[in-house]
């Protein structure tokens, strides 16, 4: 049996061109590049009168009042990169926080141990989903800067707003840069 070894390393070249230059894209690479998000962290308040705090409802199928603080501590401005992790029984939105959002959800985690994060979300085309999507409790200090919770949607929505979170991300570095 003859090998032509030209003919080999012609077609080994090809084939390895063709996945550099046209390999598989990502989900996310494939998603819309004008898909934006934007993201609130709130945390849990005391039940008063006060005009800084609201009650809002967390859970579209079975509703709870969680009450807030009005003014979020966090929000997509400190958001260095988000994506959908799968975790036992499910998937996970998690998001990395910059110096400056790892510094603050660090100090508001360590000081807030038992309460609530709640967390707001806005996506989708034209930012028209608008919806409380976690109120998990701080259980302990998060001194990494990374946040991981079960968000109030399907997997897609949760692609949908990891994708919109690192457009926005991406678009505050080149402001940034120029």
């Amino acid at each position: 049996m003859k090998i032509r070894w030209h003919r080999f390393n012609v077609y080994l070249a090809l084939a390895l061109a063709a996945a550099a230059f046209g390999g598989c894209r990502t989900a996310s690479e494939r998603k819309d590049k004008k898909l934006l998000s934007t993201l609130r962290l709130h945390v849990e308040a005391s039940r008063d009168t006060t005009a800084f705090n609201e009650a809002v409802p967390v859970y579209r199928e079975h509703p709870y009042m969680v009450n807030i603080e009005k003014i979020p501590f966090l929000n997509e401005s400190n958001v260095s990169g988000a994506k959908v992790v799968d975790v036992v029984g499910g998937f996970a939105l998690r998001l990395q926080f910059d110096h400056a959002g790892t510094a603050l959800l660090e100090q508001y985690s360590a000081s807030n141990r038992g309460k609530k994060i709640a967390v707001f979300c806005q996506f989708g085309k034209k930012l028209k989903d608008v919806r409380w999507l976690a109120a998990p409790v701080i259980s302990r200090r998060i001194s990494d800067g990374v946040f991981v919770f079960t968000p109030d949607a399907t997997r897609e929505e949760a692609e949908e707003i990891a994708v919109g979170l690192n457009n926005v991300f991406k678009k505050t570095q080149t402001w940034i840069n120029k």
